[in-house]
């Protein structure tokens, strides 16, 4: 394999989507984004193909038995994520960096499967509390809802330690910075860049 997987993983509300988009649009480091599959609907602006692969749960379901996924997970009863193989493997090969912003547990699976091709970086909130304010402040989810992220957050801080490289996001700025030169230094020996 020729290019580099980066793995971005983090609970619902900590940003790893707002700070890899920053670091695309720095453009210090080149990232080719990876697109996720799910079973659930488009949200208001979000496109097929760019946002999500959005797919039925019929066909979420034949991707597994077919074993197109890298990674997959149920995150929520009846909600599934994925990430395809032909996702990461043909732009790999074209030597691209590929960043996925996936669940905890998929980022795991991931970074097994590439091993030392791949970087995981965990995105973490400054505290629980935090979290929550940031959830209710998006106003795009249901107080309940928002209570059944906080409950999945508080597991899935737990993966934490099983990543290469932890980022605090208590700053966006700094965040953004802190998890760019960590990707820097994975994708581009310090004398070569």
């Amino acid at each position: 394999m020729k290019g580099k997987v980066i793995i971005i993983s983090a609970p619902s509300g900590c940003g790893k989507s707002t700070i890899i988009r920053a670091i695309m649009e720095r453009g210090k480091v080149d990232l080719k984004f990876s697109v996720s599959a799910t079973n659930r609907p488009p949200r208001e602006g979000e496109t097929d193909g760019v946002n999500y692969h959005f797919i039925t749960t019929e066909e979420f379901q034949q991707a597994i038995a077919d074993d197109r996924f890298v990674e997959y997970e149920e995150v929520y009863p009846g909600r599934y994520y994925g990430t395809l193989k032909s996702e990461i493997v043909e732009r790999c090969e074209r030597g691209e960096t590929v960043v996925l912003d996936i669940d905890v547990k998929g980022g795991v699976r991931v970074k097994e499967l590439f091993g030392r091709d791949a970087l995981s970086i965990y995105i973490m909130p400054p505290s629980v509390e935090e979290l929550r304010r940031r959830l209710e402040g998006r106003a795009t989810d249901s107080a309940e809802a928002i209570d059944q992220r906080v409950s999945k957050a508080e597991f899935e801080l737990g993966f934490a330690p099983r990543y290469d490289c932890r980022v605090i996001n208590d700053q966006l700025d700094l965040a953004v910075e802190q998890t760019e030169a960590i990707i820097l230094d994975f994708t581009c020996p310090q004398t070569f860049c």
